[in-house]
């Protein structure tokens, strides 16, 4: 009989994956949403389209069925498998809220109003001054709520690796439970409570501390 002692540590070490893959997937997935969000709205139509036809099929599959591509088409179609679980994990997780952090940052830019952008241009700010210096700021205002939703849906969402044998802590409950311990898959939930809960504070925080621009 497994002790909770044992139970603990392999839950826990399971979760430090859970842990790994989000933080690496907010490090590349930010600055890759912010660039696609820009192709979006490039005046050149042909780059345009092409990223919303990307973006629209991205979004308009299952994360679940992305792990697999990923994973497995390498394999399959160029002989050249995929032996790295988690990094295939990693790209996939990396795509997908990409996508998404592209449509939120999109939405907060073109909100933003265009005196915003005029104004600038009195000043004598180049574009990008404007950018860094005056609309930056206010974006983030706006998508912070966004953000903070699918960043915590994230959160839960790493436990999808586990369909492409990644050793996160809902694999690890998995288990337990093929050897009939049943209350780990239970006291895996209290993780992601803790995780999540921590998250919706932090970002209540954040939303309190930029309330300046609601005047």
């Amino acid at each position: 009989m497994m002790s909770f002692q044992q139970v603990t540590l392999s839950l826990a070490a399971g979760f430090l994956e859970n842990c790994r893959l989000f933080l690496e997937t907010l490090l590349f997935s930010i600055p890759l949403g912010l660039i696609i969000s820009f192709g979006s709205m490039s005046k050149f139509k042909p780059l345009s389209l092409l990223i919303k036809i990307f973006v629209w099929c991205i979004r308009g599959t299952p994360l679940m069925l992305q792990l697999f591509v990923v994973f497995y088409v390498p394999g399959l179609v160029f002989s050249v498998p995929m032996r790295n679980r988690m990094m295939a994990a990693l790209i996939a997780f990396v795509i997908n809220y990409a996508c998404y952090f592209s449509e939120i940052f999109r939405g907060g830019i073109e909100s933003t109003p265009k005196g915003q952008y005029e104004a600038g241009q009195v000043l004598g700010l180049t574009k990008t001054q404007i950018f860094f210096k005056i609309i930056l700021l206010q974006v983030i205002k706006r998508i912070v709520a966004p953000m903070s939703n699918e960043i915590i849906t994230l959160v839960k969402d790493t436990s999808l690796a586990r369909v492409i044998a990644v050793g996160e802590i809902l694999l690890a409950a998995e288990r337990f439970a093929g050897k009939g311990i049943i209350w780990p898959l239970f006291y895996t939930g209290a993780y992601f409570l803790i995780f999540c809960g921590v998250l919706t504070l932090l970002f209540g925080y954040i939303e309190k501390k930029l309330s300046y621009f609601k005047a």
